[in-house]
């Protein structure tokens, strides 16, 4: 079967020193300044703000968004090394930060230059933070069933309804919401859905509840409701009727990080199921001598370096502006990287036996935090129809 890339060259990535130096002032942050808070964090519910502090200081919120709007100008295999190294110590933190790069794209791609000015550069420079509201009760990953609805009244939109799932909303300062403007076409429901940026201030935004979830317990997992909230024509997002589309082309390019914190997640289980292995004795002797584990551990680090090298390589396609082959590669990266991790967790929860499923190990923590990552800005299922569709499309000139 012919694959559906251009050729060689698309299989080519491109990590050079700054994106290692880049990692390595990363993982010290993580490793001396984060990870002694982590359990404390998990507790609380939230990421401490000192550590927030630092992450601003670092320039973690906008790594990839433009200088000129207060970010590090960086490429795309930055965000996966830094969604990587970060998750690698603390899923939650790693998420908190990675929802607002999704807040930006949309703005970026498709957004004014007032708007980017405005409501980029405060979240780039971690001065504001922001949430993604888009999934509801009635539509998660149907888009298109959303019922949140933006009448235009003069020149503003009046916006009622619900959105739920909403990862950081209990902290944003700042919202995307989808909602329709019109209604569905018979033969083209994502048609009339539109994109706006809310302000939490504004009179009818209200978060009604804490989604108490699995795993990420320090992202705040919100229900909002929006009631009657006026907001200025001058805050919707591109055209009206285009917030499908704009939300689509805003997945496509942060499902990489999202592959990324798999990767992550997989790589922290795995260095604890090999260091407990070493340490831990049984019958008199390593658990590491015995070939189970040694087995195990084998299998580990062939998928975790399988999925590192994947999502690498959808990041370096989205850097080289293939987008068309991106997109079919973010999909295999997400799914696959996440299915990885949920591997290696469960090896290390095995390897660790009784510790394996106590919290004070933090083993079973990667494990949760993954089965979220799992359905978040697309459940893998999603994925797989994603990169059947777009190959079909590519290599047959078939629409399924």
């Amino acid at each position: 079967m012919v694959l559906p890339f251009s050729g060689s060259e698309a299989y080519s990535i491109n990590v050079n020193q700054n994106h290692e130096i880049f990692r390595k002032s990363v993982r010290e942050f993580m490793e001396n300044y984060v990870s002694p808070q982590v359990e404390r964090g998990e507790k609380e519910g939230k990421v401490p703000d000192e550590v927030l502090q630092k992450a601003k200081e670092l320039g973690l919120y906008g790594i990839q968004a433009p200088e000129k709007y207060g970010g590090q100008g960086g490429d795309m295999l930055m965000v996966a090394i830094a969604q990587e190294e970060m998750t690698r110590v603390w899923p939650s933190f790693a998420t908190r930060i990675s929802i607002g790069g999704l807040y930006m794209s949309p703005i970026l791609l498709y957004g004014t230059e007032e708007q980017k000015v405005k409501y980029v550069t405060p979240v780039a420079k971690g001065e504001k933070e922001a949430a993604f509201a888009n999934t509801e009760p009635v539509a998660g990953s149907d888009v298109s069933g959303i019922r949140t609805v933006a009448k235009k009244v003069g020149n503003k939109y009046i916006i009622n309804g619900k959105k739920i799932f909403i990862t950081n909303g209990g902290y944003a300062d700042y919202f995307v919401v989808t909602a329709r403007t019109s209604p569905p076409e018979p033969n083209a429901r994502w048609k009339g859905i539109s994109m706006f940026i809310v302000e939490k201030p504004w009179k009818g935004v209200k978060v009604e509840s804490r989604i108490e979830t699995i795993g990420l317990k320090a992202s705040y997992t919100a229900e909002l409701l929006f009631d009657d909230v006026e907001v200025p024509e001058s805050n919707l997002i591109g055209e009206e009727g285009m917030g499908f589309k704009y939300a689509m082309a805003a997945f496509d390019r942060t499902r990489v990080g999202v592959a990324a914190q798999g990767v992550g997640a997989a790589q922290g289980a795995l260095e604890k199921m090999v260091t407990y292995s070493m340490q831990r004795s049984a019958f008199e002797n390593s658990l590491i001598n015995f070939q189970m584990v040694q087995e195990k551990i084998s299998e580990s680090l062939t998928e975790v370096n399988a999925a590192r090298l994947l999502t690498y390589w959808a990041a370096s396609l989205f850097d080289k502006g293939e987008e068309n082959e991106a997109i079919i590669a973010a999909s295999m990266a997400k799914f696959f990287s996440t299915e990885v991790a949920e591997k290696v967790a469960i090896r290390a929860i095995t390897i660790h036996g009784g510790y394996g499923v106590s919290a004070s190990a933090g083993v079973e923590r990667y494990l949760r935090d993954v089965e979220v990552m799992k359905i978040y800005e697309g459940t893998n299922d999603i994925q797989k129809l994603t990169i059947l569709k777009e190959s079909a499309k590519r290599l047959l000139g078939l629409r399924l």
